[in-house]
């Protein structure tokens, strides 16, 4: 479903270039559930940018559901990336004066056609993460654990293929950490892809298969 082949990706500073993926290459099938794991400063995060098409890799390919993302215009990159991807960050990334509902439906917004049971679907998925009965509060009103129930409803809006989750429990306590982790387990039971970022070798261990990034390279079954 997705492949990886050899991907690099450089920063330049003036005359300084920093090199931060060196090679990167390896594959997920559809359904799964795999960690990507590394400590700060190996590209973690560069790396899911590229993998969630919000960053051009300086070099190698990169292939979803066997699309080359390198031969799409910016204006199909974006239809891609909102069709094909849910996100959840590790800072939620909610409007602060929008309610829990209307974060779930900004993604269709940007979609093609406005859905006419967008609202219906939005009441579903947040009945489905156990906010039936916070749909119109604000994320002021809400713990930080239903923030990122609410995220996870809202990367699920458009029915995504893939799940990129970035670090989804580094700001939530013990109890709304296992209650997160335990959501994108039930995902996967349902057939999702997903794909989580972590330093934790604990949160690692919920996914069926655990990949190390180190000096900017992928390792299989070894730190």
């Amino acid at each position: 479903m997705i492949e990886l082949k050899d991907i690099t990706k450089s920063f330049q500073n003036g005359k300084i270039q920093t090199d931060v993926l060196k090679g990167v290459t390896f594959s997920v099938q559809k359904g799964e559930f795999v960690a990507i794991m590394g400590s700060s400063g190996n590209g973690k995060t560069t790396l899911m940018n590229i993998m969630g098409c919000m960053m051009q890799a300086s070099g190698g390919s990169y292939t979803v559901e066997g699309v080359d993302i390198k031969t799409l215009d910016d204006d199909e990159l974006s239809e891609f990336r909102n069709k094909k991807i849910g996100f959840v960050f590790q800072s939620f990334n909610l409007l602060a004066g929008t309610s829990a509902l209307d974060n779930v439906l900004l993604p269709l917004v940007y979609a093609p056609e406005y859905p006419d049971d967008a609202t219906e679907r939005a009441e579903r998925l947040l009945a489905s993460v156990g906010l039936e009965d916070r749909i119109h509060y604000k994320p002021g009103e809400l713990s930080g654990g239903q923030h990122q129930r609410v995220a996870i409803a809202r990367a699920l809006i458009n029915d995504p293929a893939i799940i990129l989750a970035d670090e989804p429990t580094g700001n939530l306590d013990s109890d709304s950490l296992k209650e997160i982790m335990g959501i994108l387990q039930k995902l996967h039971e349902q057939g999702k892809t997903i794909i989580l970022i972590t330093h934790d070798q604990n949160i690692a261990a919920y996914a069926g298969r655990t990949v190390f990034l180190r000096d900017g390279k992928i390792y299989e079954g070894a730190k």
